[in-house]
């Protein structure tokens, strides 16, 4: 009869157990079976394990996830609002999206009108006879016309009426320069430089000067001239016909013209406030003397 001792009872999972003395083998096989069944651990886990505590915290709390949460949950608890720039730069103000739409529209206008630009655009036969009204509505022409009427004048009040519409050129020269230079749009870039007679301020293109001049000079003329029904109507229409050849030329924007047409009617209006007679002329010419 075989020995109860030589059989080896079987495991729950159907493994035997090797038996042994006092039940030595029986502890290695399972120390050696639990061995195989869990897997390593990590090496980091080593890592972490053998490492300092300091310096795993230092590192826990160096690290860019929580740099990142603690900046968003002090920003939070502060309650700070973002800058004021930032908020202008996403919402732009009503009146300055206004402007850009207008100067849009004005660079657009402005490239269609210009015409004349050149000698291959598409309307280059007629750019001769705008730079003739263009010559007509230059300062140099006004100053020698009037500088000659005033010398040929033999009436007190022509001499008065010549010396005023002088002293309104040489005010509408200082004007649109100092505005020019103080402004400093650039003319369109579809523009040749070739004006007559430029100076160092007609690099720039608001206000147009011919426009000032030539709506200071209309209004002038026809509120100190006796002139014909037919004679009222060409003054009105070479003042029209001056500040289209800005554009059509390319010399000159839109808006350029607009504003040196409202300019000159003021500047008109300054004239009359300024007034100069004779009397006052001899005076002011006594006084200096």
């Amino acid at each position: 009869m075989p020995s109860p001792k030589a059989k080896t009872p079987a495991r729950a999972g159907g493994s035997p157990v090797l038996g042994g003395a006092n039940g030595r083998y029986e502890f290695m096989s399972l120390t050696k079976s639990l061995n195989r069944s869990s897997p390593p651990p990590p090496p980091l886990l080593l890592q972490r394990q053998g490492s300092d505590p300091t310096t795993a915290r230092l590192r826990v709390s160096e690290s860019p996830t929580r740099r990142r949460g603690s900046s968003s949950s002090t920003g939070s608890a502060s309650g700070q609002a973002p800058p004021e720039e930032d908020g202008l730069r996403l919402n732009p103000s009503f009146l300055r999206v206004a402007l850009s739409s207008l100067l849009a529209i004005d660079l657009w206008m402005s490239k269609r009108l210009g015409v004349c630009a050149c000698e291959d655009s598409s309307w280059g036969s007629v750019r001769p006879l705008m730079k003739l009204i263009e010559i007509s509505g230059h300062g140099i022409p006004w100053l020698a016309g009037g500088v000659y009427c005033l010398y040929k004048s033999d009436s007190a009040a022509g001499q008065e009426v010549m010396l005023n519409l002088l002293m309104g050129l040489l005010l509408d020269l200082l004007l649109v320069a100092v505005v020019k230079a103080s402004v400093r749009r650039r003319r369109p870039a579809h523009n040749r430089m070739d004006m007559f007679a430029t100076f160092s301020v007609d690099r720039y293109s608001f206000p147009s000067g011919h426009a000032t001049r030539a709506a200071m000079c209309a209004r002038f003329l026809l509120a100190h001239l006796v002139l014909a029904a037919p004679l009222r109507v060409l003054v009105l229409l070479w003042a029209a016909l001056v500040g289209l050849s800005r554009v059509m030329l390319g010399r000159h924007n839109v808006t350029d013209v607009m504003f040196g047409f409202w300019m000159g009617y003021c500047q008109y209006n300054l004239v009359e406030l300024l007034w100069l007679s004779p009397q006052t002329l001899q005076g002011l010419l006594g006084h200096l003397a």
